[in-house]
């Protein structure tokens, strides 16, 4: 009971914080919206993003990761430290190595992702981002690995509202192409000098250790192609849409996919919590058993809100979005699961980092990726950008449930058969809702509600016991 403890506290706090910094920007999509006069500006801006994603991956890797994991391996402060410190260097160099490349090939790079290399000072913006971005996310680590909950809440609120406080001046003052990159690059210079300062005791140039250096790229090098496999899953659709399509189906399909990404609330309450969670409990009795119940809590949880989510999406695209818009509703349901499965798919896999073998994630990810990418080839021109979403949601199935089959094998796994049945429902759901119902919100809500009950129904017994330890701790408060 106290792992469970341990899990619904890092869940909901490090979760609070994750989702205020995704709730701010999904609330304020509809706002940009409006105020850019065309689908293209959009798509503009948020392929920006998709360029510091690749680079930041590129510039990370995977040392985040192996950094967590390294962290928890001693109860020494000393160690730990050196941990810090060893990562920092070591990113702040791949990074700077990163932003020199990403400045020389300018043009290549606005070519491809904007298909106009007039686009290029837009690539300058990206190059600073993925550059403050990187390195942040080392300098960052310290408050969520000494759980300081409360600064992580803070932080968490502070850096959109200061982004969107940056950008919506500009874009009112017409500056419809740089407004939201260059808002991102002054929000997180700032939020990485006050995590600079308010961690610095966990940074020391002189502690950095090369033995140790090759403990943590053991760890984290393997973890670099699935950082950009991810991003294939994430990201490359839009690419591939602007590059058949055009920059404004581009912009469509990333206002549907924003709406999909409210599904990056729950995911980011899982990873703001998980982390913490999984590598402080990674020693304990039954912890198969464990992480596989939480597979499977999440994986129900992510059904019953899917289902919601293909029931409202029409009438939240009409109600929100201007016409041009409304053609994105079809992909947002595909696009909320496909997070979702992400999550799963970490939760799964945390066990072969857990046993330190990382390779298979590689594999299983490639696996994957490549459908995605294969899919979006013949998808796309058929069924446009329904065609992609797809794709990225079939990447993530078949890589479930590929390394679902191979972490049972090796014995660090276990799937009850009441999931197998709850993931069938959800399947049948979603072909449903597509042929005959998906902007008919009524029908599609009294579907969707009873997909939630046959959920609840398979898990009542867990659904009790939660139930009852809520019931004893009000009653011993």
């Amino acid at each position: 009971m106290n792992k469970l403890k341990l899990f619904i506290e890092n869940f909901l706090v490090y979760g609070l914080g994750g989702i205020i910094s995704k709730l701010i920007p999904l609330i304020m999509v509809p706002i940009v919206t409006q105020i850019m006069p065309t689908t293209d500006y959009y798509g503009i801006s948020d392929l920006s993003n998709t360029v510091v994603q690749f680079g930041s991956a590129i510039a990370v890797m995977g040392m985040y990761d192996a950094m967590y994991r390294m962290f928890f391996e001693k109860d020494d402060e000393e160690y730990k430290r050196t941990v810090c410190s060893t990562a920092l260097v070591f990113t702040c160099f791949t990074s700077i190595i990163v932003f020199l490349i990403m400045l020389i090939l300018k043009d290549t790079i606005a070519q491809y992702f904007f298909s106009d290399r007039q686009y290029a000072y837009v690539v300058y913006l990206s190059a600073m981002a993925t550059l403050v971005g990187a390195t942040n996310s080392i300098i960052s680590a310290p408050t969520r690995m000494q759980n300081k909950r409360k600064v992580f809440l803070v932080t968490n609120t502070v850096s959109p509202l200061l982004s969107y406080s940056i950008s919506i001046p500009m874009l009112l003052a017409g500056h419809y192409v740089i407004a939201l990159p260059l808002a991102a690059v002054i929000s997180g210079v700032t939020m990485e000098a006050a995590f600079g300062v308010m961690n610095r005791q966990w940074f020391r140039p002189r502690l950095v250790d090369k033995k140790l250096l090759k403990q943590l790229l053991v760890i984290a090098i393997p973890l670099l192609p699935n950082f950009l496999i991810y991003w294939v899953f994430n990201s490359c659709d839009k690419v591939m849409i602007t590059n058949m399509i055009g920059i404004g189906a581009a912009g469509i399909y990333s206002v549907g996919s924003k709406l999909g990404h409210a599904s990056q609330l729950i995911y980011t309450a899982f990873a703001g919590g998980w982390q913490y969670f999984a590598f402080s409990t990674m020693k304990e009795d039954n912890q198969v058993g464990s992480n596989s119940r939480i597979f499977e809590y999440l994986g129900i949880i992510s059904f019953a809100a899917t289902s919601f989510i293909c029931a409202w999406s029409f009438g939240i695209f009409k109600l929100l979005f201007k016409p041009d818009y409304l053609s994105g509703y079809i992909v947002a349901p595909y696009l909320f699961l496909a997070p979702l499965l992400q999550m799963l798919f970490q939760v799964a896999a945390n066990q072969f980092l857990v046993v330190k073998k990382t390779w298979p994630n590689l594999f299983i990810l490639s696996t994957g990726a490549v459908l995605n990418i294969i899919i979006n080839y013949f998808l796309i021109p058929v069924l446009r950008i329904e065609g992609a979403s797809i794709a990225t949601l079939m990447g993530y199935v078949i890589s479930d449930i590929v390394c679902v089959i191979v972490l049972c094998r090796m014995k660090l796994m276990v799937v009850s058969k009441r999931f197998i049945i709850a993931s069938l429902v959800m399947a049948g759901f979603m072909v449903v809702w597509r042929l005959l119902f998906s902007d008919l919100i009524i029908v599609g809500t009294i579907g969707a509600a009873v997909v939630t009950i046959m959920m609840l129904l398979l898990y009542r017994e867990e659904i009790k016991r939660i139930i009852s330890m809520i019931k004893n701790r009000k009653a011993k408060a």
